[in-house]
């Protein structure tokens, strides 16, 4: 109808299209649009559309795509413009693949094109099976992490969006797991907006993250999913936030049944209706219209939400002409295309930390005649994966990384499993626990080096009550290497007699590996580096690049050491307030170099309170090889009216490549964002008086000193 066309006008402003659009649309319709699965209308022009998309470290859930490191390994990098590269990658191969699935009118789950990551939230405790879906325990790193995420996502046109990223999980989560469903994590003023919250509001202000997907759990009382302090007072009106809000998958089913903060499916679905809750992952969302009938929401109500479900399919082009979008000129070649493999390659080369070599890495492969790879992750492509993952057209595991590296006539590769990942034995019918060990044993009697490859997978951490976790809830119950891992572990090393033993650990999260420390030769953080994982771990081995990531997280020497699992309180947890000293400190890795870093001379330490702070080092790669630096800046302050301040925090980080012998000075510069404080009631001010500002390779911790060698450069810095 020519009316209807007014619809489709590309020249006509979004707002008064969504408008037209409402005011054509019957009370029954507009109910019909309001949980994830929005089936089509064609009187008015409007197709069926799943909301429910999945993008963590690569496309996920809708058949072949490249499969990048997991976001915890990404964070490792250090490296926010890798990040936002690899965003971008993915949101092309997201446009490639729904332009073809919309020619053939599959419009299901998985296949759309607006994706519920980054996720956000802080990875506080070490036992939370979903931390390795985030960034790690730091809000600094975590929300430069997930800006560079939401723009390589969402693309640059001022009009379109190449593909809507969604910031999760608001707010305050972090597990246990089992719990989620009806726990109310309560926490501070001072620890919701120092901790919790930054990283959410840097997607908003500065990324402008078109969606937010609220938590599953209560935060100070108020079901995530239907709160109006965190919806409105401050993601909407504090934040300006103009996007749509999504709630977590049945999680709004949660407020009759488990918080039991309302009575019916229909008084749920008007607490989150009313608190700003626009699209409902679940069902509670069919029963508006009891909730409509009964009084509890309005037409009004209905109206703002559907308003921001449809400016969001506006920008994505969705009611346009292909001719007026400019991302549906990307071809379907560019999934999986050679470009995207070699970036994938770079992530997992960039995401892997060194965190002990005694000398026996990098490895010459002229001098080792044969080498031992052991482990239950040696061979096993599920730890290149982690969860929320896509296929991949190609897997290199560990094993399958060094075969290929190697010339197998010069140099023997041996391969023994060693014990399964959690359980006692490898076969029940085994006539003994570790039916693999003595095969372990022998292939490292016989080999010039091992190579042995422990840790977890996604069975073992992971999302409540997943299929693919083990043990139901998914989070960790210590921080020890399951099943035999231990086992193996101390009889491969007897077996050697003191041949180069390297630990290679695939994993999302810290391990208490306080044995290997003591004992092996070298240790490498691997997390799960996505599919050409085996390629970078053998090209690390062999000296073709030098590692240069750092941990985005604390390792602790025991989980005995941290509060109770369900205490959101700060005191005690991470680097910022831990009392202990760490096995790995946050912000720690090794390379193949060594570098030096010196003051600058005549560096400015005096400013005002209203204007930036410039800090400057010069930065020398005193060692023999070519290499990657990540240089971090942490600032320390007493706050005043606090009662617990952190030690010093994460405002400011570069990777850099530096040549052997090179200097490089480096400019960092605090705003306002980096110098406030937060005080007991949550208000952020920049403070008078004196910081400290430290720069160097990690943390000023004395660890990292001893681990590293390198002394940090210390400028007292005074705000008036």
């Amino acid at each position: 109808m020519e009316q209807d066309r007014e619809i489709y006008e590309a020249d006509r402003p979004f707002q008064e299209r969504v408008q037209e659009l409402l005011s054509k649309m019957t009370l029954e319709e507009k109910f019909s649009q309001m949980t994830f699965r929005s089936p089509a209308i064609d009187r008015l022009g409007i197709p069926a559309y799943n909301w429910w998309n999945e993008a963590l470290h690569g496309v996920a859930r809708s058949g072949v795509a490249t499969m990048f490191a997991q976001a915890i390994g990404l964070a490792a990098t250090f490296d926010d413009g890798l990040v936002h590269r690899v965003a971008d990658a993915i949101s092309t191969e997201a446009r490639a693949k729904y332009h073809e699935y919309e020619k053939h009118g599959d419009r299901g789950i998985y296949k759309g094109l607006t994706f519920w990551s980054p996720n956000v939230n802080i990875f506080r405790d070490p036992r939370w099976g979903r931390g390795h879906e985030t960034y790690g325990e730091d809000p600094y790193l975590t929300g430069r992490m997930g800006v560079a995420f939401v723009k390589g996502i969402q693309g640059e046109d001022p009009k379109y969006l190449k593909a809507a990223a969604c910031a999760k999980h608001y707010a305050v989560h972090s597990g246990p797991e089992a719990l989620r469903h009806e726990f109310d994590a309560e926490v501070s003023a001072k620890d919701l907006w120092e901790t919790y919250l930054p990283a959410f509001e840097d997607c908003v202000t500065e990324g402008n993250v078109e969606a937010v997907m609220g938590a599953y759990n209560r935060t100070n009382g108020q079901p995530c999913c239907g709160s109006p302090v965190l919806i409105q007072d401050i993601l909407r009106d504090t934040w300006g936030f103009q996007g749509h809000f999504v709630s977590d998958c049945w999680a709004i089913m949660d407020f009759h049944q488990h918080h039991h903060v309302t009575a019916t499916a229909p008084e749920s679905a008007a607490l989150a209706l009313n608190a700003g809750c626009d699209v409902n992952c679940g069902s509670v969302y069919l029963h508006l219209q009891v909730a409509y009938q009964e009084g509890r929401i309005t037409e009004e109500t209905l109206d703002k939400a559907l308003s921001r479900l449809f400016m969001t399919r506006m920008k994505l082009g969705m009611f346009d002409t292909p001719s007026q979008v400019p991302y549906t000129a990307i071809p379907y070649e560019k999934n999986d295309c050679v470009e995207h493999q070699s970036l994938n390659l770079e992530a997992a080369e960039k995401s892997m930390v060194l965190l002990k070599n005694d000398g026996a890495l990098p490895f010459t492969a002229t001098s080792i005649g044969t080498i031992a790879v052991i482990g239950p992750n040696a061979d096993s492509r599920e730890a290149l994966k982690g969860n929320y993952y896509g296929d991949a057209s190609q897997y290199t595991t560990v094993l399958e990384g060094i075969q290929k590296y190697v010339d197998q006539e010069n140099c023997r590769v041996l391969y023994a499993k060693g014990c399964h990942l959690w359980r006692d034995r490898e076969f029940g019918e085994s006539e003994f626990d570790g039916d693999g060990i003595t095969e372990a044993v022998i292939a490292a009697e016989k080999a010039d080096a091992i190579v042995l490859c422990l840790g977890l997978d996604a069975s073992l951490e992971g999302e409540e009550m997943h299929e693919s976790n083990t043990y139901g809830s998914g989070d960790k119950p210590d921080l020890e290497l399951p099943g035999l891992q231990q086992r193996l572990m101390e009889s491969v090393w007897k077996a050697a007699k003191g041949k180069p033993i390297v630990l290679v650990l695939l994993n999302g999260s810290a391990l208490a590996v306080n044995w290997a420390q003591d004992h092996l030769s070298a240790i490498v953080e691997a997390w799960y580096p996505g599919a050409r994982g085996g390629d970078a771990v053998a090209r690390l081995l062999f000296g073709e690049f030098s590692p240069a990531g750092r941990l985005p997280v604390t390792f602790y020497r025991t989980a005995e050491e941290l509060p109770e699992f369900t205490e959101y309180s700060m005191e005690g947890r991470t680097y910022r307030y831990m009392a202990q000293e760490a096995l790995y400190p946050f912000g720690y890795g090794l390379t193949y170099t060594t570098f030096r870093y010196d003051a600058v001379p005549d560096q400015q330490l005096v400013y005002r309170k209203d204007e930036p702070v410039t800090v400057c080092v010069d930065v020398t790669n005193t060692g023999a090889r070519d290499s990657d630096e990540c240089v971090q800046l942490y600032l320390s302050h007493t706050i005043q009216n606090a009662r617990l301040s952190p030690k010093w925090s994460l405002k400011g980080f570069t990777r850099v490549h530096m040549a052997a012998g090179e200097t490089k000075r480096l400019t960092f510069t605090l705003t306002a964002h980096e110098l406030r404080s937060v005080e007991e009631d949550g208000s952020r001010v920049v403070e008078s008086g004196q910081y400290t500002v430290y720069l160097s390779g990690g943390q000023p911790d004395n660890r990292t000193r001893d681990l590293t060698g390198i002394e940090p450069v210390r400028y007292e810095i005074v705000l008036r």
